[in-house]
């Protein structure tokens, strides 16, 4: 019954969202606005007498529509790089690498889309180990445990998605995809998910892989993260962004189904070594088999004070209970990164209808919730729609610290986080809110502009 409330939970945020063309009337911009969402607009309005500096968020996602017209201009742009001349310029290890880089493709500019999920990779790698073992012989070792953990959740989702398959000829279209898709590739132990890329996904040093195209065949979920934190503000076109002085730099590394942690791990430290301060991670899955390469490159990212923000994820779960991949504390963590924010998703409603149904939760798990709900804004093609998850609540915040970053660059990112968290806004009468993450509130970026402001003086 579990796994079948979840995969609810999914389906109606794969394609129930997705089916809302034209935003309710009234809304289009709600999280900017004051009420339940972020008081963005107010922000600005107390900051317009401020010069602002560009900052760069490193995008980490399915891809993004780098020619969409609602984000002309906020493309970052590798200065160091000259295009397409099958050199690498700058000598970074990317070759062409004008916008980002795309680590789910090849050299020959072939792309990965679909994958296998996580537990479905690792039941393909343990199943001819394990398959036909007497479990008396075997019954302690923690990697057999884990075999039979993924069997079986693997033939359980696969169960509960042949009975969606007797009706679904009378589902939405993007029901009937999903479906199918997870069918044929997220819970399809024989798929071939990575040897069109060329590399070990298993050896981290092995780096030489990918290529140049940051948009990909499917970049509908990245294009929209990355018009929530930085789509042009005031053109009546679609949502606006929560950031003004912004660079997006697109870094493909999500697929439909689960990321490999090669890619997020290599995908990290590219952001950071050119130049990204915040880095949004829309993405998240229950089983990560290099949690500890993972938490290298988190932990760089942290020695250069650059701000990750993680999605805390759509499975409406208490993660201090059950782990979402990656986190912001991983069991063999001896201190807590300075650097890592895991969001939630809140709604413009009020009251115990704020935070979304669908969004995880934790007191020590998630740290802050900001607008995830009905949020229209960006995707392929110059097209708007709206979506709703954790992954729109994340870029709200990443928008947030490069905004007050482009204002504020005297404070340090960490300083930064620090104030989003201080000045979030609680809400005490909400039954158990305050329990569904570390500082009990959701993002007010005026708040934050104006605590900003006073630490900035003392500086």
């Amino acid at each position: 019954m579990k796994v079948f409330k979840r995969m609810l939970t999914l389906l109606f945020i794969s394609f129930s969202a997705l089916s809302i063309a034209q935003p309710i009337e009234g809304t289009l911009n709600w999280y900017n606005q004051e009420g339940q969402g972020m008081y963005t607009e107010k922000a600005y309005n107390y900051l317009k007498k401020k010069k602002s500096q560009t900052v760069i968020v490193g995008v980490i996602d399915s891809g993004v529509d780098i020619e969409h017209e609602d984000l002309k201009g906020q493309i970052w742009v590798n200065e160091d790089e000259i295009p397409n001349n099958g050199i690498d310029d700058d000598n970074n290890g990317y070759i062409d690498d004008v916008h980002g880089w795309n680590f789910l493709g090849n050299a020959k500019g072939e792309h990965v889309n679909d994958a296998r999920l996580e537990k479905t990779r690792i039941l393909a790698q343990l199943k001819d180990k394990y398959d036909g073992i007497d479990p008396n012989s075997i019954a302690q070792d923690e990697e057999y445990k884990l075999y039979l953990q993924v069997k079986e959740e693997v033939a359980a989702d696969r169960a509960q998605f042949e009975q969606y398959m007797d009706m679904i000829d009378q589902l939405p279209k993007e029901a009937q995809d999903y479906i199918r898709s997870q069918m044929d590739y997220n819970l399809n132990v024989d798929f071939d998910d990575r040897s069109l890329i060329g590399d070990d996904p298993d050896d981290f040093t092995d780096t030489n892989y990918g290529n140049n195209d940051v948009e990909g065949p499917d970049a509908l979920h990245g294009t929209h993260v990355s018009g929530i934190i930085g789509a042009l503000r005031g053109n009546g076109l679609g949502g606006d962004g929560v950031a003004e002085n912004v660079k997006i730099m697109s870094l493909r590394a999500v697929p439909n189904g689960d990321e490999f942690d090669k890619d997020i791990a290599l995908a990290v430290r590219y952001a950071v070594d050119n130049g990204a301060m915040v880095i949004n991670m829309s993405f998240g899955k229950a089983y990560s088999p290099h949690q500890k390469e993972v938490y290298e490159a988190f932990k760089y990212a942290d020695s250069k004070g650059v701000l990750l923000i993680h999605a805390a994820g759509n499975d409406a779960k208490d993660i201090d209970v059950e782990p979402n991949y990656p986190t912001s504390m991983y069991s063999f963590q001896t201190e807590p990164l300075d650097h890592f924010v895991t969001i939630g998703a809140s709604t413009k409603n009020k009251g115990e209808e704020m935070v979304a149904s669908f969004s995880n939760y934790g007191v020590k798990g998630v740290d802050v919730f900001a607008p995830g709900f009905e949020i229209y804004n960006t995707i392929p093609q110059s097209k708007y729609r709206n979506l709703q998850g954790t992954s729109m609540a994340a870029p709200m915040v990443a928008g947030a610290a490069a905004m007050l970053k482009s204002y504020f660059p005297e404070l340090s990112m960490k300083e930064i986080k620090e104030v989003l968290y201080s000045t979030s806004v609680r809400y005490p009468k909400v039954d158990g809110f305050a329990e569904k993450s570390v500082t009990g509130g959701v993002i007010n970026i005026y708040n934050a502009a104006k605590a900003c402001k006073k630490l900035a003086k003392k500086k």
